[in-house]
């Protein structure tokens, strides 16, 4: 009886060690594939996890399909008006370029403009893509590797791309090479013509207070906003004053969350410390066109500039 009480008990302490090794043998597993999900550095130097990679790669055609459309963003402000090669001066620029993907981050940008052809060199924040082509990822997989755009090392070690540019203030596709994952990539890219100075137009696509012969005064206008989520709006019509040639319009918003805009490069801040609509006072350019300001705004988690269009009606101008 001993015996067998005893042959029982080592069986025993036996099956719980092996369930022990079982669940560490799991847990090592899992680790695995924990460590399998890790971080890397997009091209702004910002560490982003590999999960959404991984998945990518694991996932069916419909997957995707659907992972690639929640990644990618709107590139257009709407009611943006197409800008093309013809209409710019021949010169250097600085140019913003908006990107689909935070993968993708264009840190600065010098747009080239030769006999109504334009190039763009964008510079960007690290090394992750190793060649560019100017359409989908699809034809650049098609196309001879003659027609693929090589990187540029910069002083500081990071990748510069030339590329050529069809148009400004609409969709420019563009196809990029990753060198970690040997895949191409989809972006939208779109080269805001707000952001370049005014003596890059051989003439300006708006009306001016000198061309509409205006005399200095204060009147009213009928003000028109577009982009954003399409919630906000302005007061219309708004004030405008005429001071030596130069309008200033007065904008009311239909919420007291803006803390401040930005025109031109310019910041303004609210000229009313209280109330419900925070209200500013800025320059109007021109009018008859949709002119691109940024306006930031406190009623999310976290503050957001948000692009906007404003346009203001000549033909509404009135005492």
């Amino acid at each position: 009886m001993k015996k067998g009480k005893i042959f029982i008990l080592l069986l025993a302490l036996s099956l719980a060690a092996a369930g022990c090794e079982g669940k560490q043998a799991a847990g090592e597993q899992t680790a695995g594939k924990n460590e399998s999900i890790s971080s890397e550095k997009d091209s702004t130097g910002k560490e982003v996890s590999e999960q959404d990679t991984v998945l990518s790669e694991n996932a069916s055609d419909t997957e995707k399909t659907e992972l690639a459309t929640v990644e990618k963003e709107e590139v257009v402000t709407p009611g943006l008006v197409p800008v093309k090669g013809k209409d710019l001066a021949d010169g250097e620029y600085e140019i913003n370029v908006k990107s689909s993907s935070s993968m993708f981050k264009i840190d600065r940008c010098i747009l080239t403009v030769k006999d109504g052809r334009m190039t763009a060199k964008m510079f960007m924040g690290g090394t992750g893509y190793l060649y560019l082509y100017p359409g989908t990822g699809e034809e650049a997989e098609k196309a001879p590797q003659v027609d693929y755009i090589d990187f540029t090392e910069e002083a500081d070690g990071t990748h510069s791309f030339t590329f050529p540019v069809t148009i400004l203030n609409d969709v420019v596709p563009c196809a990029a090479y990753s060198k970690k994952k040997e895949a191409w990539y989809d972006r939208d890219l779109c080269f805001e013509a707000g952001t370049l100075p005014l003596d890059a137009y051989r003439e300006l696509p708006y009306q001016t207070v000198e061309k509409l012969g205006l005399m200095d005064g204060n009147f009213f206008i009928d003000v028109t906003l577009t982009g954003g989520s399409g919630r906000a709006s302005v007061e219309s019509p708004a004030a405008v004053t005429i001071t030596n040639g130069q309008a200033v319009a007065t904008i009311k918003w239909s919420s007291n969350k803006y803390d401040f805009m930005i025109v031109d490069g310019v910041r303004y801040d609210p000229v009313n410390a209280e109330g419900e609509n925070s209200t500013f006072e800025i320059p109007v350019a021109g009018f008859d066109y949709p002119l691109p300001v940024q306006a930031d705004t406190t009623a999310m988690s976290e503050a957001h500039l948000i692009d906007y269009l404003l346009s203001f009606d000549s033909k509404s101008l009135r005492k």
